[in-house]
């Protein structure tokens, strides 16, 4: 059906105020990390006279921001990487296989979005601590391994279902053992599902201030909502080196968004089946 020029230039307006709305707070925050404290507060919504650097040096010189980043990039890239292993392969078992248990399995995943995991913190501790994992970067890495897996799952079973089954039975009379029909044909037509767990985990582990402040108390160790805590609490008097730490906690995550954001663009099997 085709739509008048009027409708699609007024669709057009909506969708530039809604990217002008969503994208004014992060160029603020932006402008301000290359200011000076008396300027973001005499001139807020201005652009900074001089495009100073130093409250980037500040950062870089008076806190560990590095390590912050660095202990949050591992953290988050692990845990996105092991639950995209993990609940690609259960995925795909759930979804192209029929077996006894297999209702039984589907339930067991959907309990992990029932239940909360942070009502089990006093458990999880001692667990960390028996084992001797606390104070430790891969105490956050399994925690929200096991916290990410179940909605992974739900999302993906549901896409692994949607593939034609002729392009499963193709490969295999092409000689396809399950782990090639999985990795090279099946996989590669779900991105636009992958691309969706990698977003969801990745800024749910990059945001996370619950279980870093129960398991790390070595600064070295520390992520950066934990880090950007101290930060506020130290130098609260110094927002543009404030606001040049919220610049770089923002730019990964961003750029995570804006990579992965592609898949959704791209049609599941366009194409695969004449």
């Amino acid at each position: 059906m085709k739509t008048g020029i009027g409708t699609r230039s007024f669709f057009y307006l909506i969708a530039y105020l809604f990217v002008l709305v969503m994208a004014y707070p992060i160029v603020l925050m932006v402008l301000s990390s290359f200011k000076s404290t008396a300027e973001i507060f005499t001139s807020p919504l201005s652009l900074p006279d001089v495009f100073s650097l130093e409250p980037y040096r500040k950062l870089w010189e008076l806190v560990p921001f590095q390590d912050y980043i660095w202990n949050s990039v591992f953290v988050s890239v692990v845990t996105v990487a092991l639950i995209l292993l993990f609940s690609s392969l259960a995925a795909f078992y759930l979804a192209r296989f029929s077996f006894a248990w297999s209702g039984f399995l589907s339930f067991f995943f959907l309990i992990g979005l029932m239940i909360p995991l942070k009502l089990g913190i006093v458990p999880l501790f001692i667990l960390m601590k028996n084992i001797g994992l606390t104070n430790s970067l891969w105490s956050l890495i399994l925690i929200y391994t096991a916290s990410g897996i179940p909605i992974s799952v739900f999302i993906l079973t549901g896409f692994f279902r949607t593939l034609p089954i002729e392009l499963e039975e193709a490969a295999r009379m092409d000689g396809c053992n399950h782990f090639q029909v999985f990795w090279r044909i099946l996989l590669p037509l779900i991105r636009p599902a992958l691309g969706t767990v990698m977003i969801i985990n990745f800024i749910s582990a990059w945001n996370d201030f619950f279980f870093p402040l129960i398991f790390i108390q070595d600064e070295a160790a520390k992520t950066i909502p934990i880090g950007m805590l101290g930060l506020f609490g130290e130098y609260e008097a110094d927002w543009s080196m404030i606001f040049a730490g919220l610049t770089l906690s923002s730019l990964p995550m961003i750029a995570v968004f804006l990579v992965a954001s592609r898949q959704f663009m791209e049609g599941l099997t366009a194409g695969a089946v004449k």
